[in-house]
């Protein structure tokens, strides 16, 4: 008799255009505790004094059992499969509207009952089916599907999980793990799993984006957590819209408990709350926690006390408490046991390198995306600013302000160099640069860097001065053209300064293009031509007159001159220190700085 079993149908997903979704409830008829379902209902409804009502108008062609024709009317069948549903689901504790949810919301489920009921009655089967089973005759076609349901022993659990966005293999998985658990406890945990994991500020984007960077620059092995998170990471990449739907509940919520079902298993109030409360203690906003969660999910089954060993790891290299919650935010997995495990390998290796502690501090602190990298990487970026003479104290500076080109692949390095060497530069200059502007480093030369030669020429810096200009200034080669350059040129424009005029000034000081208008160019080009009385050509011959202060050199030196009835140039007045300038105007006076 066992062989009966035989007969019941394989619970397999087809792509078959012959079959479409079950059609559940209508929201609006149903009770606002329907809300509790993670997911809105994805279909049309059908609804009775019992929640359920055949629609005679939809095709039976829409309704997704078997191919065969139908020995009733489908419409009614599949009213009462879903009111079969719900009252089983009931059976075991689950609220009339929740259930009534949970049956809208399952339709494989629905349709594995109602495909394996009309085999047994097709083959003549179900009698004997029943009988073996104590059940009694006549049964109609409701009271047949809840007894397929009872059959399938998971107490409710497959229907709920495929609610929440699981495919019904895997929900038939998952509810096997999960064996243990009572269904209403199992509801609770997923409405408050699914409200701490995808509820919180608009940053999905974001999320994806830090996903992938994490993703990326990983060069030492994983352990099983983060092999785990990046196997997560891998299903949502391969479905429509990639990590960037990482943050959306409808897209991976399922994903997420199909690959993290042990989190189901945790007790909300004596593990995750504490949890969540300790992250709070340390400085994570409550709204900002799913950033951490969806980007390592494992974090979620520590308990407070390996979270305080590795805030103590990261307290033993210098790194201070409050700081750690921001990084944990930044890269979720200093948590892991592999990151745990590099931290102390990559410290040494920076002192190695004899870079100053400060400097390895500001490292972790701003890209701790380091810590996933290996020592033999650091290395070969290491060997190669080492070669532009970039060492030390300037290595320090480097990857205290831009740790990030630590990471760079090498060839992506070298093209910069070889750019930098195409304009006119040789090494000892390049390291220079790179030292006082390492984003360069990372900086395509494709999109950004040969643009911006094109802007300096264009504005009449001639290719041999190109040189002069981006070694007093090797910011203007990151900066950004709308927002920085062309509002500078502007304003000058507007004073008066020809385009000439400006090019002259850009490759004296180059600088001059970076300083905000207002607060630095508007006010010293009033005092000069309001106050000082002179001509804007003034500026043109001497650029760098921008570069001193108005309040503690400009104002006090113009008042001495102004008091001694003195007339000189403005690089006469502050292009000498202050003996100098005693020397030659004051009579070895010092002068009267305020």
């Amino acid at each position: 008799m066992a062989s009966f079993f035989l007969f019941f149908p394989t619970p397999t997903i087809t792509g078959s255009s012959k079959s479409s979704p079950l059609i559940p409830l209508h929201p609006s008829i149903l009770p606002q505790s329907l809300n509790f379902c993670p997911f809105p209902s994805r279909f049309h409804s059908l609804l009775t004094s019992s929640h359920f009502l055949p629609l005679a108008s939809i095709s039976p062609d829409a309704l997704p059992f078997s191919d065969d024709p139908p020995q009733e009317d489908p419409l009614h069948s599949l009213a009462e499969a879903q009111l079969a549903v719900s009252e089983y689901l009931q059976r075991f504790g689950v609220l009339e509207d929740e259930a009534v949810s949970i049956a809208s919301n399952s339709p494989r489920f629905l349709k594995m009952l109602v495909d394996a009921v009309r085999e047994l009655d097709e083959t003549s089967m179900w009698d004997s089916w029943s009988k073996e089973r104590g059940e009694l005759d006549g049964f109609g076609f409701k009271e047949k599907v809840a007894s397929m349901a009872m059959e399938k022993g998971d107490c409710g659990k497959v229907a709920f999980l495929e609610s929440v966005g699981m495919n019904l293999s895997s929900a038939m998985n998952v509810a096997r793990y999960l064996s243990g658990e009572m269904l209403p406890s199992l509801i609770y945990k997923v409405k408050y799993m699914k409200a701490l994991f995808f509820s919180g500020s608009g940053d999905g984007i974001l999320i994806g984006k830090n996903a992938r960077r994490m993703m990326t620059n990983l060069s030492i092995p994983p352990d099983d957590d983060v092999q785990q998170t990046l196997s997560f990471f891998e299903k949502i990449e391969a479905r429509r819209g990639g990590l960037d739907m990482l943050s959306s509940n409808e897209e991976s919520f399922g994903l997420l408990l199909e690959s993290f079902p042990r989190m189901l298993l945790l007790s909300v109030e004596s593990h995750v709350k504490p949890m969540v409360e300790f992250l709070e203690k340390i400085g994570i906003p409550k709204e900002r926690m799913r950033s951490i969660f969806l980007l390592f999910p494992p974090v979620i089954f520590f308990d407070t006390e390996v979270l305080k060993s590795r805030i103590m790891a990261f307290e033993e290299v210098g790194v201070e408490v409050t700081v750690f919650g921001k990084l944990l935010l930044k890269y979720p997995w200093i948590t892991s046991n592999c990151i745990h495990g590099n931290l102390k390998q990559i410290v040494s290796f920076f002192e190695s390198e004899k870079v100053p502690s400060a400097s390895i501090i500001n490292a972790i602190s701003s890209w701790p995306l380091i810590l996933g990298s290996s020592t033999s990487k650091l290395e070969l970026m290491v060997d190669r600013l080492d070669g532009l003479g970039v060492r030390s104290k300037k290595l320090g500076q480097v990857i205290a302000t831009s740790p990030q080109i630590l990471l760079l692949k090498p060839q992506e390095f070298l093209q910069v160099v070889s750019f930098l060497e195409e304009v006119g530069f040789d090494k000892e200059s390049i390291g220079r640069i790179i030292a006082r502007c390492p984003e360069i480093s990372a900086t395509s030369v494709e999109k950004t860097l040969k643009r911006k030669l094109e802007f300096l020429i264009k504005i009449g810096v001639s290719k041999t001065h190109l040189p002069r200009a981006i070694k007093k200034y090797p910011e203007l080669l990151v900066s950004d053209p709308h927002k920085t350059l062309h509002p500078r040129i502007k304003y000058l424009r507007q004073r008066g300064l020809s385009e000439r005029d400006i090019a002259s000034m850009v490759v004296r000081f180059s600088p001059l293009l970076g300083y905000s208008i207002e607060e630095v160019l508007r006010p010293k080009l009033d005092f000069l031509v309001n106050i000082m009385k002179k001509p804007k050509k003034e500026v043109v011959d001497y650029p760098r007159y921008f570069s001193y202060s108005l309040e503690n050199k400009i104002i006090p030196r113009f008042r001495a001159l102004k008091g001694m009835n003195v007339e000189c140039s403005l690089k006469d007045m502050l292009g000498k220190n202050d003996e100098e300038f005693s020397v030659a105007f004051l009579g070895n006076k010092r002068t009267a700085e305020h």
